[in-house]
């Protein structure tokens, strides 16, 4: 980045995330000396019982389809809505600023300076030129025509279903074989096609109603909830959730069982270790309500750490086990 005195601010983009309200992105284009153009993306938590800090954001709103000069509020990028859009060639209107991005209404800001720093420097350009123009007529129109735009956009703008934490998703064999099956049931080909699932049902389906059976196959789930795969896969993308998460609460469950059994084991010969093996278990059992609730959710470090040890653990005892048979057959013979 450039010194201050070398650049100044053309558009500051703010977004956040529909699934996770916390997660706050922004996108800075700053104008330098030379007459280039310098784009900054910055990704901060804003936690609403702690402070907020700033986190390592991958350029992701990079995949935007427009230019930041053309962005206005309300517009969606995948899970992310834009909630603040300035732009240097046009007047900045204070009224329109959000209550998160405040400052005066919102002191937590300062633990951001990088984001708080722009912003002040739109304040105070704003009321430089409400000074010059007193007339807020303007700045009540382009509100109330931000507000429509908002709306407008939700329903004419294409929305990209796509998280951009995640890479992007192929297009999967379900839905190509759907489409095909489509095809088939338009010529008369299949007489025997199940019904469709509702709109309103599909609709219905909240992130609680998929955690009830997380731990089961998805095929299994979803004729549990009564939609097509293809359908549910599709749900889960909306909700946030880029991959079914059997396969972790199943490994969680195996891991969970073996504490269980070594719990048994060291409760009878040391008490100590006992303790430790139950505070490891209720962890990982703490651990798997978390992946129920968010399901996005990567497993921690230290969990992927003793799962690596079990499985060494029962490498060996299988390795042991046909040793001790291969010695007991050759003895036989």
């Amino acid at each position: 980045m450039e010194s201050s005195d070398t650049h100044f601010l053309k558009d500051l983009l703010v977004f956040q995330n529909t699934i996770n309200e916390e997660l706050i992105r922004s996108m800075h284009v700053y104008q330098l000396e030379n007459g280039k153009e310098n784009e900054v993306e910055r990704g901060f938590l804003f936690s609403v019982s702690g402070s907020y800090m700033e986190i390592e954001a991958n350029p992701a709103l990079f995949l935007l389809k427009f230019r930041p000069s053309e962005v206005f509020e309300g517009l969606m990028n995948g899970f992310w809505l834009c909630i603040f859009a300035y732009h240097a060639d046009r007047s900045p209107h204070l009224a329109c600023i959000p209550s998160l991005l405040s400052i005066s209404r919102n002191p937590k800001l300062k633990s951001v300076p990088t984001l708080s720093g722009d912003l002040q420097i739109i304040l105070e350009l704003g009321c430089r030129r409400e000074d010059s123009e007193p007339s807020q007529f303007a700045e009540e129109e382009t509100c109330q025509e931000n507000y429509v735009n908002y709306h407008q956009s939700k329903k004419s703008l294409p929305i990209l279903h796509q998280d951009l934490n995640c890479l992007p998703y192929p297009a999967s064999m379900s839905e190509l074989s759907e489409d095909q099956h489509k095809e088939q049931c338009s010529t008369g080909i299949v007489d025997n096609k199940k019904k469709r699932a509702a709109s309103e049902h599909i609709a219905s389906i909240a992130l609680s109603d998929l955690a009830k059976y997380f731990d089961l196959p998805i095929t299994e789930a979803s004729r549990n909830l009564k939609v097509g795969l293809t359908v549910l896969k599709k749900k889960c993308r909306e909700l946030g959730i880029p991959r079914w998460p059997h396969r972790k609460i199943k490994s969680l469950d195996g891991l969970i069982q073996d504490l269980q059994e070594e719990a048994k084991r060291q409760q009878q010969e040391n008490e100590a270790a006992a303790m430790a093996v139950a505070k490891r278990r209720r962890m990982l059992e703490s651990e798997k309500e978390n992946i129920e609730r968010k399901p996005f959710m990567e497993l921690q470090t230290e969990t992927k750490r003793f799962r690596q040890d079990v499985f060494k653990r029962r490498h060996r005892a299988r390795a042991l086990r046909n040793h001790g048979l291969s010695i007991s057959i050759n003895q036989l013979i």
